[in-house]
């Protein structure tokens, strides 16, 4: 009720009035560095016997990468476990691969629809999308993010936003503040907001959401799974710093890496093979200040986690890799062990992006060429071998002829690049 007499209150809106009706401001458009707009075409090679390879029926495995057919040029690629995400230059989401959990967005009930890209009905502009085992998230342009698919745990499916619930279409998260980056894990989701703030959801077992305690991380404890589900912010805070803002982050299978506004590196999740840098094999379930990655020379600018290993890159180019040696996804050479501290790539270039599958590593170089090595079981490697790779292996093939490489992403068992013509 307003008294008679007293002014009116001064409205809080951003508003403009026009002939008397309100004009509501379009939200300001959000950017991250994370951003990709270089638009280009899609090639998989690897496993895929659930149609992750997005070549069709006939195509269980490429053994050297092979073009996907897409509508439009494409500026992010994204493997999941067992399926892949593109993100087309209008801001479509393209998916194809496995759908048990709904982790494509869309409609596969009619035979082989699964094994090629095809649209997810979501009306927003997309401009940045993530993909875990069996879900996928997509952040729009005024900093949105809707989920589909699902989350699980060591005992089975887990939900999405709620306990027990997948979803086979795009739901949107409620996050306060704008979103600028998503990044996903095997199954849990990181989200950095405008204001430096990072929010978590999906399984916290192995300490990847950063503010579940151990206790509580099987299934929520007392308070159940929306403990986990529903999204919640980070509270950390330095002696004498305050609010530590955030200004990066980036996920392994099941651990999360997070850079603060002042540059340094945090983690929490599983470091039982030092992959987070950590003197000791204990998960970490609240975020670590990682002394491993301090040095005043340098300055870090990705991370990627396979499952238990981490490829990272600094700002000069040079590639280092930490954790597990098995397989020799550390790219260091053979009867390497295991490494609690970065370790520097020998035989690379200078390196522009970094990236992990499980048990297998990539890096493209700041001219276009990519390599890999680790675990070649699953031919994600582009040797046309099944051997094992101890050092960078530059991947070559016929589509790549005459190609930059732009990015690269390992999936469960397969392997997606996204190239460009040389001009």
């Amino acid at each position: 009720m307003t008294m008679r007499g007293k002014p009116p209150s001064k409205r809080n809106l951003s508003t403009k009035e026009t002939n008397g009706a309100p004009e509501v401001k379009k939200p300001k458009l959000i950017s991250h560095a994370s951003h990709n707009t270089v638009g280009g075409l899609v090639l998989t090679l690897g496993q895929g016997d659930v149609g992750q390879l997005g070549l069709g029926e006939d195509v269980m495995e490429r053994k050297k990468p092979a073009m996907v057919s897409l509508p439009e040029p494409i500026v992010q690629a994204a493997a999941g476990g067992m399926h892949t995400v593109c993100l087309g230059a209008s801001g479509t989401i393209y998916t194809f691969g496995c759908n048990d959990e709904g982790a494509l967005g869309r409609d596969t009930s009619e035979e082989g629809s699964e094994t090629t890209p095809e649209k997810v009905a979501l009306q927003e502009k997309v401009i940045q999308v993530s993909a875990g085992d069996s879900h996928t998230a997509a952040l729009t342009e005024d900093g949105k993010v809707f989920l589909f698919g699902s989350f699980r745990d060591n005992s089975g499916v887990i939900g999405l936003l709620e306990p027990m619930k997948k979803s086979m279409v795009p739901i949107q998260v409620r996050i306060p503040s704008p979103v600028v980056k998503i990044a996903s894990g095997n199954d849990h989701l990181v989200m950095l907001t405008s204001d430096g703030n990072l929010y978590t959801s999906g399984c916290g077992e192995q300490g990847q959401l950063g503010r579940v305690p151990e206790m509580f991380t099987n299934r929520g404890g007392r308070k159940g799974l929306e403990r986990l589900l529903v999204p919640q912010c980070i509270h950390l805070k330095e002696k004498g710093c305050g609010r530590v803002e955030f200004r990066d982050a980036f996920c392994g299978a099941y651990f999360t890496f997070a850079v603060s506004r002042e540059g340094h590196v945090y983690g929490f999740g599983l470091s039982n093979y030092h992959q987070l840098g950590t003197k000791t094999i204990s998960t970490c379930f609240a975020p670590k200040n990682l002394t491993s990655f301090k040095n005043s020379t340098k300055s870090w600018v990705e991370f990627s986690g396979g499952q238990h290993h981490t490829i990272c890159l600094d700002s000069e180019g040079n590639a280092y890799s930490l954790g597990c040696a098995n397989y020799g996804r550390l790219g260091l050479g053979e009867n390497t062990e295991d490494k609690s501290e970065p370790t520097l790539i020998p035989g690379l270039p200078k390196i522009a992006s970094v990236a992990c599958g499980a048990t297998v590593s990539y890096a493209v170089s700041r001219d276009g060429h990519v390599f890999s090595w680790g675990m070649g079981t699953n031919q994600q490697l582009g040797t046309g071998e099944e051997d094992d790779v101890w050092r960078p292996y530059e991947m070559t093939g016929k589509q790549l002829e005459n190609r930059d490489v732009l990015s690269v992403s390992g999936g469960g068992q397969h392997t997606v690049l996204l190239v460009k013509d040389r001009s």
